[in-house]
């Protein structure tokens, strides 16, 4: 297993990190399966493991908590808010009032006393900038909170919210989390560079494009994976993207085969080559998923590799570019183009 330092903290995480999304009811993953994984992810050399109150409802939580409890400072624990967290209109966003009662209920939920890293799910246009720094500096200086981060947010949000904390004198974010793959390279032309510029952390999720790097997805094989259960319409390959993608994933898999290399270690090599990024977060359902992934752990792609995933997928290409979720809200809803 590799380390690196998570932007500037000081903190040394592994270059995979454990995602905790598909414990509980979205991977149907139970709590022996679960705390299974996360013992093998931390024999493994896995320090960093990260989660979030709406996954499963917070059930995700709970079976985190459970499966590090005894060990609980040997990892580098991270979680989210932001995201919907029932009907109630309150109970979501990044306002003081949500942030500060959200995360008692994680700490509560995954037995802790704080947090290593606390994200902001998503960016909350109705919230200002000043209002949700101050309300995480204020969680920080408790000790509820060591660090705090963004995740998903547009690079010129990003950038918004460094100038935010040092305008008024608050603590600012030290990490983002954006989606990466092969198959979507978007942040290259501007979050990445903006994360360099500021010296955050980077967290990647998906990695493995919903299973499209895995192995699993391949021409004139049946599509069964977990992900394509609920999400047809990303897998279906009559539309043009997803035979894009698929085109995409059999040029990929020559690349791979000639290198020796499975998919999944071709996927997760690429995302930590690139400088600019800290960790990817495997988010495996079982224990096989797990070590399929960790075989990628010590795996460096060449420069001739990483030339030809170049001229399979172009640098900055997404190619389900509507898949992204840090889209400025004004294109997607048209009554905020016009006066």
């Amino acid at each position: 297993m590799q380390y690196r330092t998570l932007g500037r903290t000081g903190v040394q995480v592994s270059s995979l990190a454990l995602g905790a999304m598909n414990f509980g009811e979205i991977g149907r993953t139970t709590q022996d399966e679960a705390t299974a994984i996360v013992d093998a992810a931390l024999d493994a050399g896995i320090n960093l493991i990260d989660t979030a109150d709406m996954y499963s409802g917070g059930e995700s939580e709970e079976m985190v908590g459970k499966a590090i409890a005894g060990r609980r400072d040997d990892i580098v624990l991270a979680t989210k808010a932001g995201m919907p967290m029932g009907e109630e209109r309150n109970h979501r966003g990044s306002s003081r009032r949500w942030l500060v009662t959200e995360l008692d209920n994680s700490l509560r939920r995954l037995g802790v006393d704080h947090v290593d890293l606390y994200q902001i799910h998503r960016w909350d246009p109705s919230t200002s900038d000043e209002e949700t720094l101050s309300a995480l500096t204020d969680l920080q200086r408790a000790g509820k909170i060591r660090y705090f981060g963004s995740s998903t947010f547009p690079a010129y949000r990003i950038v918004q919210a460094q100038w935010a904390a040092r305008e008024h004198h608050l603590s600012r974010y030290v990490t983002e989390q954006p989606s990466y793959s092969i198959l979507q390279r978007g942040i290259e032309t501007d979050v990445l560079p903006v994360t360099e510029q500021y010296g955050l952390g980077v967290l990647v999720w998906s990695p493995l494009a919903s299973g499209w790097l895995s192995g699993a997805i391949r021409e004139g094989r049946e599509t069964t994976t977990s992900r394509s259960t609920f999400m047809p319409e990303r897998f279906d390959t009559a539309i043009p993207h997803n035979r894009a993608r698929l085109d995409a994933v059999e040029q990929l898999a020559k690349v791979a085969d000639e290198a020796g290399l499975t998919m999944i270690q071709l996927a997760l090599g690429f995302v930590t080559a690139h400088p600019a990024v800290t960790s990817a977060l495997i988010g495996p359902r079982t224990l096989d998923h797990l070590h399929a992934q960790l075989a990628a752990a010590d795996t460096v792609l060449s420069a001739d590799v990483l030339d030809a995933i170049d001229a399979i997928v172009a640098p900055g290409t997404d190619l389900a570019a509507h898949e992204k979720y840090d889209t400025p809200p004004a294109l997607l809803d048209s009554s905020l183009r016009r006066r």
